[in-house]
């Protein structure tokens, strides 16, 4: 008998029969082949977690979950004894940079009309004069002022602390 690829090479029946006895010998163990076979390991821990995940879920539906209360290690108990405790968060605080802005008046221009600015061109204002000034900490209004002069230069006198509701109303103006 010979092998079609290989029409020169002569193999015997002594050849074959070899090599279907190699392939109908039993496996020494299953120890031994999952160390050999990866796969047949990895399926054996994929069967593994897939039945301690059934035995969690059967043994979670029985039992409800239990809360557990947070710790004073987690969080800090609320407490007046530490009086010195809000003073120094609020130090703490105080070294924040904040950009405070002075806004005179807002209006509202056509690009047409932007373009046509030049050196010297007046732009209206809805501000009227007299009228006191925003003053924005961070883009929010907290107050109100009037500008005076000290010096050769500008400054601001805050006339007016604003509340909370009323920088909503101011918001929407």
């Amino acid at each position: 008998m010979t092998d079609p690829n290989k029409p020169d090479q002569k193999v015997s029946d002594d050849d074959w029969a070899d090599a279907m006895s190699e392939q109908e010998e039993p496996m020494p163990n299953a120890e031994d082949a999952n160390e050999e076979d990866p796969w047949a390991a990895a399926m054996a821990e994929q069967e593994a977690a897939e039945q301690t995940e059934e035995e969690s879920e059967k043994t979670s539906e029985q039992e409800p979950p239990v809360a557990k209360s947070a710790s004073d290690e987690v969080f800090r108990p609320l407490s007046s004894e530490g009086g010195t405790a809000p003073s120094r968060d609020l130090e703490m605080i105080m070294d924040i940079p904040v950009k405070l802005t002075v806004e005179l008046g807002r209006t509202k221009l056509t690009i047409k009309q932007l373009l046509e600015l030049a050196q010297g061109s007046v732009i209206e204002l809805e501000g009227l004069a007299g009228e006191p000034m925003d003053i924005l900490i961070n883009g929010y209004l907290i107050a109100q002022g009037e500008v005076v002069v000290v010096e050769d230069k500008y400054g601001i006198r805050i006339t007016e602390i604003i509340t909370p509701s009323e920088r909503i109303h101011k918001l929407n103006r």
